[in-house]
């Protein structure tokens, strides 16, 4: 970021925010652009009209004394020269309480009127979804009106009306004014014409709508009563908002008819404070009160630092590599420099702006409504603000984010009862305000600093081998008169959906012919961390057995189960190829440096190289925003977390900027979507790109390839029948004719939400890519003399299947991985209900090429010895290796399985809340 992207999101991007925020969740209610325009500009003009009211009294104190001092100066110009004049001036001014820079009060309007229409243009001039929508006898608000032809000449008639309207205050306005100020005005009016006649018509409609409340509000001002009036109309607009959400109880979401009475009742406050305003005397008990610049500044900061700092580094540092992209390298620090930025400009700048402009009464309020903040966001942050949930690197919950109506009417007590203590506290410890906040300031920043020293160490190793990714494109080799072994872990990828599957794609088990697909497998625990080095380097690295190494790291044993079988595999003569070797060193993007000591071991990143730099981009961009976006969702109440958070969009208006499309999807039910999850895509390309990455050769070497791929790990709703990612899905049609599909030999698989659809349909979309490399092999003479395992570490806990699903309630789907398996030579796709776990992969993929493999770690040989005697399964959920990372796993629930894994009665209770399990 320079030094310009900075200030443009400290003084601009939280105003283009705000304008984003309104329209969109206008937009959300009203289903119409054109209103949501108009509800925009009307948000808009109440919500800085107090901005507008101060700066105008500013102006009209500047014209006043400006008439008061007129004859003065002028004769002091007349009479005087030289340097006795300036001393003359200086002393007039000094008489008369005037600074020359009072000057710049004339002008406050026109600088705070300046960055909102910056603001306004680039959203609404940008908004693609104004494109093609109509208003009015406007055609298309995304282009010029054009509601004139002339002769065959095309004339805009709303930049015509907005300056007419600009003409008239101006007359209104300037009354009384000097010739220099009519002279701004009016050129300030022809040049918005000149300026806004071939913009879109959306914005100018917004513009005009703007000038025509500016005129209104001129008018108003000069009314006897002005203010009664205006509370008046609150009022009655309260009563209509009142009704019409008592109206629509019943018909709409709750949160709708709350929004409506809550809107309606809070309108009614203007109209109840001029009433009672007299009889209370609140003006006479206020007149003396005045705000404390410090209290408010270092609230603002406190926020600024909460919002923009903490909580994004919190949430950067729990995982740093997976915020940071090898191929298109930037350092995750910079998310937090963008949200820091736009924290910095929503509290500190334009709250300040307000703060500024606002009477030492009001500046009171401030005083107690940053303190009171402050408070409340901590509170929601500290004890509310701790989600399990998976968080994907573009700010998605795995599985959504909810809340119960407990939880929410927990949270809202308590903060009440927090707001209550606070302002009580306020009102006694008001002079240790600023020091309370400023220590708790320097704690968050201390916290702060802590979480970017993390994220800096977790990510220097990613800078040299960002270096070394760019030069280096992906491939192995695959000989035509060698053996080839490839061991390809899909990541979470479901053994479940594999009959159902083939069944709806038989072409796929022409294309797998010579695969066993083993129907009886055992995962040894629900997450990578646990269950991928038993697959990696066999039935020593069992959860079981690695904790009862408890003399050395996790890390280390994890590195070690990945050099097993590449190790192995190199000594045997084979040329040795590792892909993307999942949680090397225990870092998201694996750290190829644990491969060093042996060089002739090819290494590579494949997740992300194929990937189009463009959705990059738009990821890191979105990021940009989102984090700030993060931090107010994880300091707000749990009422107000689904609407910030806007199923990951975080209230980003629909298509403003590709980003929404290329970086993540909005799932609207089962079956339709929006946008393209980045998560799926990156690991996908891979798939798609499987040929390209594969050299064919002459001769006579054995190859062997490990690759991991996360294509079923991200799931994403894709466009039936064909599988395939598109910006737009809608199966409707397809799943109400198909969904018979699901239910095989008796056995129906639950396809309830679109989780299951979505990773069902993930599923089936990466192995019809690998059908399509299976094909290519075969025309380039590879196939048969290729051994292929594809195996997953884990299943995934989706409750489809219920004679899956324990009597203490765990749903063994969890431990349910792939396994399939292509012998040299073999032709007929079969199904086996021989008992495997994946701790089998090793003995299989080495089976008569290495005699007798032993492991070149701990020398014990390498084979399913076993697998005859009593199996334990970890039922941990620390899946994070950040956290769960010393010598043994955290203690955790334990199964014992023999002999199948499909037969319940196979599964007992081994014990809780231990590292080991209790033995038979």
């Amino acid at each position: 970021m320079s030094f310009f992207t900075i200030l443009d999101s400290v003084f601009l991007k939280p105003l283009q925010l705000l304008f984003e925020v309104i329209y969109t969740l206008a937009n959300r209610f009203i289903q119409n652009p054109g209103t949501s325009i108009i509800v925009l500009s009307l948000l808009m003009n109440f919500l800085v009209l107090p901005l507008y009211k101060r700066a105008d009294a500013m102006q009209e104190e500047e014209k006043a004394m400006e008439r008061k001092l007129r004859d003065g100066v002028n004769h002091i110009k007349k009479t005087f020269k030289g340097d006795e004049k300036m001393m003359i001036l200086q002393t007039y001014y000094r008489q008369n309480h005037y600074k020359p820079t009072y000057v710049l009060r004339s002008a406050v309007s026109l600088l705070l009127e300046i960055p909102f229409f910056i603001a306004a243009y680039r959203f609404l001039s940008g908004l693609q979804l104004l494109q093609g929508a109509s208003f009015g006898p406007i055609s298309d608000l995304g282009k010029p009106d054009g509601l004139l032809c002339i002769a065959g000449f095309t004339v805009n008639v709303l930049p015509i009306l907005m300056t007419a309207v600009n003409l008239i205050s101006c007359v209104i306005f300037t009354k009384g004014s000097s010739l220099k100020s009519k002279i701004q005005l009016y050129a300030m009016a022809l040049f918005f014409l000149v300026f806004l006649y071939t913009s879109p018509a959306g914005l100018v409609f917004y513009w005009t709508l703007n000038n025509v409340f500016s005129l209104v509000k001129t008018i108003f001002y000069k009314l006897k009563h002005s203010r009664l009036i205006l509370c008046v109309m609150a009022s009655l607009t309260g009563v209509f908002s009142l009704l019409y959400g008592l109206k629509m109880a019943g018909t709409t979401t709750i949160r709708i008819t709350v929004f409506f009475i809550g809107c309606g009742l809070l309108l009614q406050l203007p109209l109840v404070y001029a009433c009672l305003k007299d009889r209370l005397r609140l003006e006479e008990r206020f007149a003396n009160v005045s705000g404390n610049k410090k209290i408010f500044l270092t609230g603002a900061f406190f926020l600024a630092v909460l919002i923009g700092v903490l909580i994004p580094s919190a949430v950067i540092g729990s995982s740093p590599q997976e915020f940071a992209d090898l191929h298109l390298y930037r350092e995750p620090f910079w998310y937090v420099v963008s949200s820091f930025s736009l924290a910095l400009g929503s509290f500190v700048v334009w709250a300040g702006v307000f703060y500024w402009l606002a009477k030492p009464q009001v500046r009171a309020l401030f005083d107690k409504g940053v303190w009171i903040l402050c408070g409340v966001c901590t509170v929601n942050y500290m004890f509310f603000g701790k989600n399990s949930a998976i968080l994907s690197a573009s700010l998605q919950f795995e599985n959504g984010l909810s809340y119960t109506a407990g939880q929410q009417l927990l949270n809202i007590v308590i903060l009440l009862a927090v707001a209550v203590v606070l302002l009580l506290a306020f009102r006694y410890l008001q002079r240790y305000a600023v020091r309370i906040l400023a220590v708790c300031l320097a704690a968050f920043i201390g916290m702060s600093g802590y979480n970017l020293i993390k994220i800096n160490s977790s990510i220097e190793s990613l800078r040299k081998q960002a270096q070394e990714m760019s030069e280096n494109v992906p491939q192995f080799t695959l000989s035509k008169t060698g053996k080839n072994v490839i061991v390809l872990m899909l990541d979470r990828a479901m053994s479940q959906y594999v009959p159902y599957i083939f069944r709806e794609k038989p072409e796929l088990q022409k294309q797998f012919a010579g695969f066993t697909y083993y129907r009886d497998v055992l995962s040894f625990g629900a997450f990578t961390n646990f269950a991928s080095p038993a697959l990696l380097g066999g039935y020593e690295y069992t959860p079981d057995e690695i904790n009862r190494r408890d003399q050395e790291t996790l890390v280390s044993k994890q590195n070690e189960a990945l050099k097993v079988m590449p190790v192995l595999f190199s000594r045997n003569h084979f040329e040795v190829t590792v892909c993307d070797p999942v949680y090397a060193n225990y870092t998201w993007i694996p750290d190829l440096t644990i491969y060093d000591e042996y060089p002739e071991i090819h290494r590579y990143i494949t997740k992300g190289r194929f990937t189009d730099l463009t959705s990059k981009q738009l990821l890191m961009q979105a990021n940009d925003r989102n984090f700030f976006c993060y931090g107010l969702m994880q300091a707000a109440p749990l009422c107000l977390r689904h609407t910030v958070y806007d199923q990951g969009n975080y209230i980003q208006s629909e298509k403003t900027v590709k980003a929404s499309e290329y970086v993540q999807q909005t799932v609207s039910g089962n079956y339709v979507s929006d946008g393209m999850s980045n998560s799926f895509m990156e690991p996908y390309h891979v798939l798609l790109n499987l040929t390209t990455m594969s050299q064919i050769r002459e001769e006579n070497i054995n190859t062997f390839l490990l690759l991991t791929n996360d294509t079923t790990h991200e799931p994403m709703l894709l466009q039936e029948p064909d599988y395939s990612p598109q910006l737009h899905v809608d199966n409707t049609e397809y799943e109400s004719s198909h969904a018979d599909r699901f239910t095989l030999d008796g056995r129906t698989l639950r396809m309830e939400n679109a989780m299951h659809y979505s990773h069902y349909q993930s599923n089936m979309a990466a192995l019809i890519q690998l059908g399509n490399w299976f094909d290519w092999m075969r025309q380039n003479g590879v196939y048969d003399n290729t051994r292929i395992i594809l195996a997953s570490d884990h299943g995934r806990e989706l409750r489809q299947m219920d004679d899956l699903i324990l009597e203490d309630g765990t749903d063994v789907e969890r431990y349910y991985p792939l396994l399939m398996v292509k012998d040299f030579g073999s032709t007929a796709f079969t199904t086996s209900d021989e008992f495997m776990t994946n701790a089998d992969v090793p003995t299989l993929a080495m089976k008569d090429l290495i005699e007798n493999p032993v492991n070149p770690f701990t020398g014990a040989p390498i084979n399913s010895e076993k697998k005859k005697g009593t199996l334990y399964v970890f039922g941990s959920d620390a899946w994070s290796t950040s956290k769960n990372n010393g010598n043994t796993f955290w203690a955790g629930k334990w199964y014992s399985v023999h002999d199948s894994m499909l037969n319940r009665d196979n599964w007992k209770d081994a014990g809780e809340n231990r590292t080991l399990p209790f033995t038979d």
